[in-house]
C-alpha cells in the first residue's frame, strides 16, 4: 500500500511538470512575433516594422494659371537646389514609384548645366531668355529664363571657414549613410587650400567638437577625423546646429566664405526637432552672415521636408547624395558653385503684357513663391547663386485668343484683354534683385522680352532638354494641367536636346525616362 502511494505521487508530479512545460511553450510561441531578443539575427519580412518607410516630404500644391490683368506680377526666389532630382533617380533605380511630393520640377531642371554665356558687365550673372512652343499643351507657349553665374577661378575665391556638422546618430549606421558620408567628405577635403579652415562638429544624443579649426593643407588630419566617426544614439539636431554656428561665428572671416555644411538623414528626434522649430532656429542663425549647405543621405527614414526647410531658410543650398558619383559631382567637380556664393537673396519678378498673354503659370518653384511687395523688401530672404551656377525657370503661357479649359471663361465684369499703348512688341518685363555675398542692400536689373517665338524644332538644345525634364517632372507629379503625357515624346524631345553632355548626366536622364512604367 505504501509503495502504491509513492507511485501515485510520482505520477502526479510528472503530470503537473508536463502541464507546466506545455504552458510555458505556449506562452513563448505567442510572444515570439512581438518580442524578438535583440541578440538574435533573424531575417524580418520586407513589410516588418524594421523596414517601415517613414520618409517625409512637404506637400507641394502646383502653381495654377494666373491672369495678367488680375495678378500682374509673378515674384519668386531662385533655387539652385537639385536634391529632388537625385532622390527621384534613387527611387527609379530601385524600381520604386516616385512619391508625388518628392518631385520639385525646378530642382530637376536645375540639376543640369546649360550653355548660357558668361556675364560681360559688372553684375555677377547674365540673363538669357527664349520663347517657343509648349509640347504638353497644344497652342500654349513656353518662356525660358536662364541665369549664368560668373565663373571665378579657384585662386581668386576668398578664404573659407567651413564647419562640418555631421550626424552620427544611430539612424546613420546604414552603408548609404555614414560610410558614404565619410567618403563624400574626403572628396570635398581634396579641394581645400592652405588658406581654408575646417572644423568638425558631431551630434547624436548630444553634440561636440571633434576637430578644431584646421588648415586645408592638413588633409590627412582632417580625413582621419572623418574616419574615426561612428554612429550611435538619438539625434539632437537643434543642439548640433547651435554649436556649429557658434564655432563658425567664432572663426568668422570678414569678406570670406563662412559656411556650415550639414550632413544628415534629417531624422532629428531630440530637442528642437519639428519643422517649425527648425525653421525658427535656422532663420535666427541666418542673420550671422554664415551660409549653409545641406547634404542628405540614406533612405527609409529620410526627412526631405526638414532639410529643404534648413536650406531654404538658411541662405543655403541642398543636395541629396545617393551614391559616390553624385558626391564627386556636387562636392568635387562643382565645388565652387556648391560652396562659394557670388550673389545672395536673388529674386525674380516678371510682368506679362496682357495684350499678348491671356494667362501664365510658373512651372515649379512652388515653395519659392514671394509676394509682390517682397521683391523690394531687403529683409525678405531668397536663394543664393554660386560661382558658375546656372538657374533656369519656365513659364507656360496661354496666348490671347486661345481657348483653354485651364482658365475661367465668359467673365462678365473682368476684361480678358487690356489695351496697352506703345508696348505692342513686348511680351514681358523681368526685374531681378540680388545682394553681394556680404551686402545688405539689393541691386536691381531689368530686361524686356520681345513677343517673338520660334518653333520648338528650331529652338536651342538647352530649351528642348530643359523642357523635356520639366515635362517628365509634371508627368511624375501626375499634373492636372498637362494634356499630353506621352513618354515616347518626352524621350524624343530630350534626345533632340542632347548636347554638352561630357559627364553623361543627360543620357542618364533619358534612361530614367525609359525606366518608368
Amino acid at each position: 500500500m505504501k509503495n502504491y502511494f509513492y507511485l501515485m505521487a510520482f505520477l502526479l508530479v510528472i503530470f503537473m511538470s508536463c502541464k507546466q512545460e506545455h504552458k510555458e511553450e505556449t506562452t513563448t510561441e505567442e510572444a515570439v512575433p512581438t518580442e524578438v531578443p535583440e541578440t538574435l539575427d533573424l531575417e524580418m519580412p520586407e513589410n516588418s516594422a524594421r523596414e517601415e518607410n517613414t520618409e517625409s516630404y512637404a506637400e507641394v500644391k502646383e502653381n495654377a494659371f494666373e491672369s495678367p490683368t488680375q495678378s500682374p506680377l509673378s515674384t519668386f526666389s531662385i533655387d539652385v537646389d537639385n536634391a529632388s532630382y537625385t532622390n527621384i533617380r534613387r527611387f527609379i533605380n530601385n524600381g520604386q514609384k516616385v512619391p508625388k511630393d518628392a518631385v520639385r520640377v525646378e530642382e530637376m531642371v536645375n540639376f543640369f548645366k546649360y550653355t548660357y554665356p558668361q556675364p560681360n558687365n559688372e553684375h555677377p550673372f547674365s540673363i538669357n531668355t527664349e520663347f517657343s512652343q509648349c509640347p504638353w499643351n497644344e497652342n500654349h507657349k513656353l518662356l525660358k529664363i536662364g541665369l549664368q553665374g560668373k565663373n571665378i577661378p579657384m585662386t581668386n575665391l576668398p578664404s573659407s571657414n567651413l564647419v562640418f556638422l555631421i550626424d552620427v546618430s544611430g539612424s546613420m549606421n546604414d552603408e548609404n549613410k555614414l560610410p558614404l558620408l565619410k567618403e563624400s567628405m574626403k572628396i570635398l577635403v581634396r579641394e581645400l587650400r592652405e588658406k581654408d579652415k575646417v572644423s568638425i562638429v558631431v551630434y547624436a544624443g548630444s553634440s561636440g567638437v571633434v576637430l578644431e579649426p584646421t588648415s586645408g593643407n592638413e588633409k590627412e588630419k582632417i580625413m582621419d577625423a572623418f574616419d574615426d566617426l561612428e554612429a550611435g544614439g538619438s539625434t539632437a539636431g537643434g543642439e548640433g546646429i547651435e554649436l556649429a554656428y557658434k564655432l563658425a561665428q567664432k572663426n568668422f572671416i570678414k569678406g570670406g566664405n563662412n559656411r556650415v555644411v550639414i550632413a544628415t538623414d534629417g531624422d532629428f528626434n531630440v530637442g528642437a526637432s519639428s519643422d517649425k522649430e527648425m525653421e525658427d532656429l535656422i532663420e535666427e542663425k541666418r542673420k550671422s552672415g554664415v551660409f549653409l549647405t545641406v547634404l542628405g543621405y540614406g533612405m527609409g527614414n529620410y526627412k526631405d521636408s526638414k532639410m529643404e526647410i534648413l536650406a531654404n531658410k538658411g541662405n543655403g543650398n541642398y543636395a541629396y547624395i545617393d551614391n559616390i558619383q553624385e558626391a564627386n559631382r556636387f562636392l568635387g567637380k562643382e565645388f565652387k558653385g556648391s560652396m562659394f556664393a557670388i550673389a545672395k537673396d536673388v529674386k525674380i519678378q516678371i510682368e506679362f503684357n496682357p495684350k499678348h498673354v491671356q494667362a501664365y503659370r510658373l512651372i515649379g518653384y512652388e515653395n519659392r513663391m514671394l509676394k509682390a511687395e517682397d521683391f523690394k523688401n531687403d529683409a525678405i530672404d531668397a536663394g543664393e547663386l554660386g560661382s558658375g551656377h546656372t538657374v533656369t525657370a519656365l513659364y507656360e503661357i496661354i496666348p490671347i485668343g486661345v481657348e483653354s479649359t485651364y482658365i475661367p471663361s465668359d467673365l462678365k465684369y473682368t476684361k480678358t484683354k487690356k489695351e496697352i499703348a506703345n508696348y505692342d512688341d513686348e511680351l514681358a518685363t523681368i526685374k531681378f534683385r540680388y545682394k553681394k555675398p556680404d551686402g545688405e542692400k539689393s541691386i536691381e536689373m531689368i530686361k524686356t522680352i520681345d513677343n517673338k517665338y520660334v518653333a520648338l524644332d528650331k529652338s536651342s538644345a538647352d530649351f528642348k532638354f530643359s523642357t523635356a525634364v520639366a515635362w517628365f517632372g509634371l508627368k511624375l507629379r501626375e499634373s492636372k494641367l498637362i494634356s499630353n503625357t506621352s513618354q515616347s515624346e518626352i524621350r524624343k524631345l530630350a534626345k533632340s536636346g542632347l548636347s554638352n553632355d561630357d559627364e553623361g548626366y543627360k543620357s542618364e536622364f533619358i534612361r530614367l525616362v525609359d525606366a518608368v512604367n
